[in-house]
């Protein structure tokens, strides 16, 4: 039914860039209040497409925000949905994580055409969640319309939780998981992917079986209550923002590279294997065309393309967001702020542990406060989550693989990300199963930022490798049997896939 598939894809093409367009079209930024009526309209959509195509869905209210003047807004429902297969007790489910919100978006921002309406130019798709995270959501309800337009059984269960605040932190999500996991909805999963990230290239799929886990830091010190003239008490007061630059001072005194905090730095790693490092052979990645698309930074940290991969993705990183206090604008404004912030964060990978980096970077700030012997008042907060890492040798990425190498003809890379998903390992530790990233979206998709796109081609071809995925991982969780840790009955097709592309057996 390959190639039926396909025939279907192109003759369906111009009406599922139509749904794409209907749904970019819907304002879902949870970030933004005045938006809130959006996602839930985004909601709606998804909930009667799900249903339409003959699945069950539920809108699941999961709590609200309360401003300081004490009013109150609803988050966004969270959809749990689910398309059975024949003989569904037989089958085995796959779980779907997306998220139907968006980041925010204006044309004067920069954007080259209405961020809102999906506009084809030079075959890519233009629009805020073309592909972060819509039109990834949308690949997969087409998947299953082939299957009813072509009249096949769905080869597995499949299950959906779609959010609508993962830019906004997934308020509430995890207590919604923590429910669902025991005896709800979530009980019976046998695997989890989410199509939430990207190519580590414009040109060659891969499968992503890492994250980096994230700290952030807010670090403000006070001292007055309002601005002050430096003409008049510069040298008769501790200034804030002499403190703030001190403390970050303090935390990245390594400059660029390794972290120098207990806790935070390489030292503190999970040690790299051989295995590891076998992985990074063949990978495609052209260090001078990444060093061109961050805006032609003089040079990379790295003597080659492993290493830069490694920073990227292998290794914890420090990063300083932003100072806020006193002025900047135009000119020149002699003042000395009554209080100033810096913010910064530290990616974390696996062997760290986050309230450990939190509570060893709060000692070097504390320490190096004290040292300053300041009369103004320091606080601190911080948040953190940890980085997730899966099996790329198990049965669900030998089927993403095999999906892969039949829609595009190449082997996929198997690939970390320097970003974090916390809901990747929150799903994982929860449900205790497999966990898989398969990026539909290309490196240069720009989610995020100005002129979102996909590729018209991604698009199309992302469903025909859902489709084809859900075949794929029928055959190897029939072949796995009920084995003790998955292993599989007998080698099969995807046992030797395996050994041909990673040599992994």
């Amino acid at each position: 039914m390959f190639n039926e598939a396909r025939k279907l894809i192109n003759t369906n093409a111009h009406i599922y860039i139509e749904r794409l367009a209907e749904a970019v079209a819907i304002r879902s930024v949870s970030t933004d209040l005045s938006c809130r009526d959006d996602c839930f309209a985004m909601a709606d959509l998804l909930h009667r497409w799900i249903e339409e195509l003959g699945g069950s869905s539920d809108k699941v209210l999961v709590g609200f925000q309360e401003l300081d003047d004490g009013s109150r807004y609803d988050l966004p429902p969270v959809i749990l949905a689910e398309f059975s297969a024949g003989k569904p007790r037989q089958k085995p489910t796959v779980l779907v994580y997306g998220h139907y919100d968006v980041q925010p978006a204006a044309e004067a921002d920069g954007w080259s055409t209405d961020p809102f309406t999906l506009s084809e130019v030079d075959g890519k798709l233009y629009g805020r969640g073309s592909t972060d995270d819509k039109g990834p959501i949308l690949a997969w309800l087409w998947a299953i319309e082939i299957h009813r337009e072509l009249e096949l059984e769905l080869p597995v269960n499949v299950k959906f939780c779609l959010e609508g605040m993962e830019e906004s932190n997934s308020e509430c999500l995890d207590d919604l998981l923590e429910r669902e996991s025991k005896g709800g909805f979530l009980s019976n999963v046998d695997y989890v992917v989410i199509t939430d990230n990207y190519w580590v290239t414009t040109d060659k799929p891969c499968l992503t079986y890492g994250l980096r886990g994230l700290a952030t830091f807010h670090c403000e010190v006070k001292a007055g209550t309002q601005t002050l003239h430096s003409g008049v008490y510069g040298g008769c007061i501790a200034e804030p923002m002499t403190d703030v630059i001190q403390l970050l001072a303090a935390v990245s005194e390594y400059g660029h590279g390794d972290i120098g905090i207990e806790n935070c730095g390489r030292k503190s790693a999970t040690p790299i294997t051989e295995a590891e490092t076998e992985l990074y052979k063949g990978i495609t990645f052209d260090a001078e065309a990444f060093r061109h698309e961050a805006g032609d930074v003089p040079a990379l940290l790295g003597e080659n393309e492993k290493e830069v991969l490694m920073n990227r993705w292998r290794y914890p990183s420090l990063s300083i967001h932003g100072i806020e206090g006193g002025y900047s604008g135009e000119g020149f404004k002699t003042v000395i702020p009554g209080a100033a912030t810096g913010k910064f964060s530290i990616r974390l990978v696996p062997g760290q542990d986050g309230k450990a980096v939190e509570e060893s970077v709060k000692a070097v700030l504390e320490k190096r406060f004290a040292e300053l012997k300041s009369a103004n008042k320091m606080t601190v907060t911080s948040t953190s989550s940890k980085a997730w890492l899966a099996d790329p040798r198990c049965p669900l990425y030998q089927s993403g693989a095999a999906a892969l190498l039949k829609v595009y003809g190449v082997k996929p890379d198997l690939t970390r990300e320097g970003g974090s998903i916390p809901v990747a390992g929150l799903l994982q530790e929860k449900l205790g199963v497999e966990t898989m990233l398969l990026p539909l979206g290309q490196s240069d998709d720009g989610a995020h930022s100005e002129n979102e796109k996909m590729s018209k081609r991604n698009y199309l071809q992302g469903v025909q490798v859902l489709f084809t995925f859900l075949g794929e991982i029928a055959r190897a969780h029939e072949e796995r049997g009920d084995m003790p840790n998955g292993t599989p009955k007998r080698k099969g097709t995807l046992g030797r896939l395996k050994d041909i592309w990673y040599g992994l057996s």
